[in-house]
């Protein structure tokens, strides 16, 4: 491949010159001096105009699939959210536990671990904590441990489908798997995942969480149905919603791609959001919806397939790819742990969506040494459950993690770094091994 990549200036060797810009990419992305989206585009651009690549194989390398499906997804979530289910869906969990501190940190463990399958983590964590935050304070229970427990599931149950969490979303379209593949060889690890997690949850702080009678009652009496703000638009939501998870699951017979689904369902649901409204109100939705597009997100993904797709292009990776295959004696099951781990760690202390988006043309590369595409298919699942449940390892490791922390510094709650990692870094090991066992008994 590295080839055709021969027009650099001053004759420097582009394979050099186009891993130089990724590192220092990474480096700065790690420093978190510049936004990340800011210089993954100048990155790609300097890629373009060094002469690693032209124009049109820069854009060759950006998968649309991905950007699509996300872009799709967040317009869905940003209307849906308007309706008060998501709080309504919260204060009934807290309620389903008869208010017993213990049991509402069992129920919205699981309840951010369900949404995260289905929305993107970030969101999932927006949506929960500030009822939680309201919750703790009816209960007079210390906040930490709800907070710790919904990042951990966020990052949990995002791993269990293609649209939880974007690492998947990158692995799913460009390694061409679909919804099913990933609920039939990743939910069963993941349940069990979030089983022990909940129990190490408990024996940490669950056993020992109290309420009064009177603060039990005060929750209770909370009306959940108060949260809907609009009847309408929570029907048509769940009705939209439904027909695009449906679509997921049909399709590869139904022939259509993760980013049309998404986009189509987007597209009805604002639709229908402003069918009901007279034309002022349409207007102002229509804006407030794009303008909950985490368009820093989708051009971080523009600007970093760029410049991935050049170090592809520039040869590095194939080269990688063999001295991996070489490191491992040619044995895929010793490749795949390899993989598994290292994208644990690495993923704890680097955003995993660079990291993914990296690793992947990297493993792609070394499909002819185990015998084509599709014999690699385990070390793409190795590649998700080590880079999404990775990201629990540390505060920096997820965007959710940071969320969380930001919100909770704002309401007066510390979120520590070390006091953190400390306590997400043992369950996160435990995690990756409970991970390793699986793998290990269902494909090599």
């Amino acid at each position: 491949m590295g080839g055709h990549a021969s027009t650099v200036y001053f004759g420097l060797n582009p394979m050099w010159v186009s891993t130089v810009i990724l590192a220092v990419t990474y480096a700065i992305i790690m420093s978190e001096k510049v936004n990340r989206a800011i210089i993954a585009l100048i990155s790609a651009s300097l890629m373009i105009l060094v002469g690693v690549f032209s124009q049109e194989e820069a854009i060759r390398g950006i998968d649309w699939n991905t950007i699509g499906l996300l872009t799709g997804m967040m317009i869905l979530v940003s209307i849906s959210r308007r309706s008060g289910m998501f709080e309504y869906i919260a204060i009934w969990s807290a309620q389903a536990a008869k208010a017993h501190p213990a049991g509402i940190l069992f129920l919205l463990q699981i309840t951010t671990a369900v949404l995260s399958a289905f929305l993107d983590n970030v969101t999932t964590v927006l949506l929960i904590v500030p009822v939680t935050l309201a919750i703790c304070k009816e209960l007079e229970v210390p906040v930490y441990p709800y907070l710790f427990a919904e990042v951990f599931a966020s990052n949990i149950g995002g791993t269990a489908t293609l649209i939880g969490d974007p690492p998947n979303i990158l692995i799913g379209t460009q390694a061409g798997l679909s919804f099913n593949e990933f609920v039939i060889h990743l939910t069963p690890v993941i349940l069990v995942v979030m089983v022990a997690q909940a129990i190490m949850i408990h024996l940490l702080w669950g056993k020992d969480l109290k309420a009064t009678p009177e603060r039990e009652a005060r929750v209770m009496a909370m009306n959940a149905t108060e949260s809907i703000k609009d009847w309408l638009l929570l029907k048509q939501s769940l009705v939209v919603i439904g027909i695009v998870m449906v679509a997921f699951v049909l399709a590869r017979p139904l022939h259509l791609e993760p980013a049309t689904i998404a986009m189509f369902g987007a597209a009805v649901l604002m639709l229908l959001d402003n069918w009901v409204h007279h034309t002022e109100k349409a207007a102002h939705n229509i804006h407030q919806t794009f303008g909950d597009v985490e368009w820093i997100t989708i051009f971080f993904f523009v600007g970093l397939f760029m410049v991935v797709h050049g170090v592809e292009y520039g040869g590095l990776l194939t080269l990688l790819a063999e001295k991996l295959v070489a490191a491992t004696g040619g044995s895929m099951a010793t490749a795949g742990y390899a993989i598994l781990w290292a994208s644990a760690f690495l993923s704890a202390i680097v955003d995993n969506i660079p990291f993914v988006a990296t690793m992947i043309p990297l493993i792609k590369s070394m499909a002819p040494a185990y015998g084509g595409a599709d014999k690699i298919e385990p070390l793409w699942w190795c590649l998700s459950l080590g880079a999404c449940l990775g990201g629990n390892g540390t505060l920096i490791g997820a965007s959710a993690n940071l969320t969380v922390a930001g919100i909770a510094e704002r309401n007066g709650v510390p979120f520590r770094f070390l006091t953190y990692t400390m306590y997400a870094m043992p369950m996160m090991i435990v995690s990756v091994a409970i991970c390793h066992v699986y793998v290990w008994w269902r494909y090599f």
